[in-house]
């Protein structure tokens, strides 16, 4: 099969290109997974937990907005994953936007606050990236270390301090507002998956990142410049770390430095449940999305049923081997 990458003087590109479409073809039975998921999950937490108010309308809301920032980071996730690499650090930099966005907001204004800390997670993306395809160190390390020196510094930032946020407008916009019944939160978590959604499938550059992660020595020879795509990954994941941390402080109008970090390993469920491959080549931002739902739904479920947070994490360390462990097995069928 033939495609153009952006190098139309080639012939026919290397077979690791190629197996993008069937690839394409065969996630569909992935949705099927994950609505059956979501449907079962809904299902099961409706009739156990009726009379703990699971149905009830202030609930669902609240578990659309706890899905709203783990959606946001599952976006970015996805482009990191699907480019073959992976970003352990999001939860960090969650934290330490939210610090930055609630001291920037003080003293400049909302919007400023909220570019000042998407600015930072970018530049933490980039460098996430540069010493990941320069020093060609895995992004698993990179991103590992990266993780305890962006939670230091935040902890450093205001001496375990949390940071209030005392702007209404800030607040309103990226969080506690609504416009009508529909919460801020919910529409800034479309906005973003329909931005990830169009980059990844409609546009060169998301055919790239596939591509990149399907088979990096067939996409560099049909001239795609691999380590570009590799460090962009790495920056839209960081990117959407920040506006996730953005949204949480707006939520909670505060900064912390612990703000979102133990959201890692349930952003990493939500995407590998939602069809991206966890080694790179096939994504779902959609997919993304509605396995964050399903892991806000589980989350949910769990507290109204009264466990622990050490049965809690428990249970999400189960789907998410369980989702590797079905990620792998494909992997290997292709």
């Amino acid at each position: 099969m033939t495609q153009d990458f952006g190098a139309p003087d080639r012939s026919t590109p290397p077979r690791g290109l190629g197996w993008l479409r069937s690839d394409r073809q065969d996630s569909g039975s992935r949705w099927y997974v994950v609505y059956g998921a979501a449907a079962l999950i809904f299902a099961v937490f409706a009739v156990t937990l009726y009379d703990d108010g699971f149905l009830s309308a202030s609930n669902l809301l609240n578990i659309g907005r706890q899905a709203a920032p783990i959606a946001v980071m599952a976006v970015g996730m996805t482009f990191a994953l699907a480019a073959a690499e992976i970003d352990l650090s999001v939860g960090s930099v969650a934290a330490l936007s939210s610090l930055v966005a609630a001291e920037a907001v003080g003293g400049y204004g909302f919007f400023v606050g909220a570019v000042a800390a998407v600015a930072v997670g970018a530049a933490i993306g980039l460098v996430n990236g540069l010493i990941a395809v320069k020093v060609r160190i895995p992004s698993f390390l990179v991103t590992l270390g990266m993780l305890g020196i962006v939670s230091g510094v935040a902890r450093n930032m205001n001496n375990l301090q949390s940071l209030p946020i005392r702007n209404d407008t800030f607040s309103a916009v990226f969080g506690a507002g609504s416009a009508g019944p529909v919460s801020s939160l919910l529409i800034w978590s479309a906005v973003v998956g329909v931005v990830g959604h169009l980059a990844l499938h409609q546009l060169r550059w998301g055919r790239h990142v596939l591509s990149v992660g399907a088979d990096r020595a067939a996409a560099s020879a049909v001239g795609i410049r691999v380590d570009r795509i590799r460090i962009a990954a790495l920056v839209t994941s960081a990117s959407a770390a920040a506006f996730a941390g953005v949204l949480l402080a707006g939520r909670l109008a505060i900064g912390r430095h612990d703000l979102g970090e133990n959201l890692l390993l349930t952003v990493i469920a939500a995407v590998v449940i939602g069809g991206t491959n966890l080694f790179g080549g096939r994504a779902s931002v959609a997919g993304a999305i509605m396995g964050s739902v399903v892991m806000a739904m589980l989350n949910n479920g769990l507290i109204l049923m009264g466990l622990r947070v050490a049965d809690q994490l428990i249970a999400r360390g189960v789907i998410i081997i369980l989702a590797v462990a079905l990620s792998m097995r494909e992997q290997r069928e292709s």
